[in-house]
């Protein structure tokens, strides 16, 4: 895992890149920043089918449940819970939601309120995007396989952990250029 730090403008949202080649290192990273995941959070986990959206949340679940904890892919489900210390943690699959009233079927309020939330496809739940949202944009890089890249775009709620947590401390990018990204 390798970091690459985006810079943005000042009343923009920054973002940080890490590129990842094996799915330990996007584990690894994922049960970091569970470490500081609290009550009423929300991870919404872009990118294709493939690119490891289910890998990060399993390894963010386990670091909270334990590392036996079966995660299934909530695919068919729609949505799956997990009980740990920092409260339950919901895990949406949204890509078969097609309506706005879904999401509430589903009981995505509560899961906002009560809980820990973990979002795939969640471009569909946009409209309830806050500062408690991280969303990490996942991408699948071109050159060796298994490559991935993962962007991390933090709300206000989420700057100042993701800085104590000091991600960088996974694997520093050594032979790597900073990329500079903006994002409205």
């Amino acid at each position: 895992m390798t970091e690459e730090p985006l810079s943005a403008d000042a009343g923009e949202m920054s973002t940080t890149r890490y590129v990842s080649d094996r799915e330990a290192a996007t584990t690894r990273l994922a049960a970091r920043i569970a470490t500081v995941a609290e009550r009423g959070d929300v991870l919404a986990l872009e990118g294709p089918l493939g690119a490891g959206k289910t890998v990060f949340a399993r390894g963010f679940i386990r670091a909270l449940t334990g590392a036996d904890e079966e995660v299934p892919s909530p695919t068919f489900t729609l949505v799956q819970i997990y009980d740990c210390a920092a409260g339950p943690v919901y895990h949406f699959d949204l890509y078969r939601i097609e309506a706005p009233d879904e999401l509430y079927e589903l009981g995505i309020e509560e899961a906002f309120a009560e809980g820990i939330a973990l979002i795939e496809w969640p471009e569909r739940a946009r409209a309830l995007q806050n500062e408690r949202w991280l969303t990490v944009v996942f991408a699948i890089e071109s050159g060796p396989a298994e490559t991935r890249s993962l962007a991390l775009r933090p709300g206000a709620a989420w700057k100042a952990r993701l800085e104590k947590l000091n991600l960088a401390g996974i694997e520093a990018a050594r032979d790597r250029p900073p990329v500079t990204d903006r994002h409205d």
